[in-house]
């Protein structure tokens, strides 16, 4: 698959539509807060798939001005929950407990 702008916006209007509807899900879950969605893990994940693209994009170069801000924007969120990404070296099922307590933050 060619990594293209239009694959790109795809792909982010997929994570804006995600995380709303998480936020109406912890709605309706009696108003829990976003840190506490088991949900989260997943949207780390794709907001670290989508930046990750973004970032290829904007190296292959020939993006305007829009696209580039943002793709600076997705990573400064991805910042924020990093640590909450799977880890691309050990799969979680090869995990010690300590390991995985420490990932899920128990």
């Amino acid at each position: 698959m060619a990594i293209t702008v239009q694959n790109f916006i795809k792909m982010a209007n997929f994570y804006n539509q995600m995380t709303m509807m998480m936020s109406a899900i912890c709605v309706q879950k009696g108003g829990i807060a976003i840190e506490n969605y088991v949900g989260r893990f997943f949207a780390a994940d794709t907001l670290e798939f989508v930046y990750e693209y973004g970032r290829r994009l904007v190296e292959a170069g020939n993006v305007s001005p829009d696209v580039r801000a943002l793709v600076e924007r997705f990573r400064m969120q991805y910042e924020r929950v990093r640590d909450l990404t799977t880890p691309s070296q050990r799969p979680i099922y090869e995990m010690t407990l300590e390991e995985f307590e420490k990932l899920m933050n128990i």
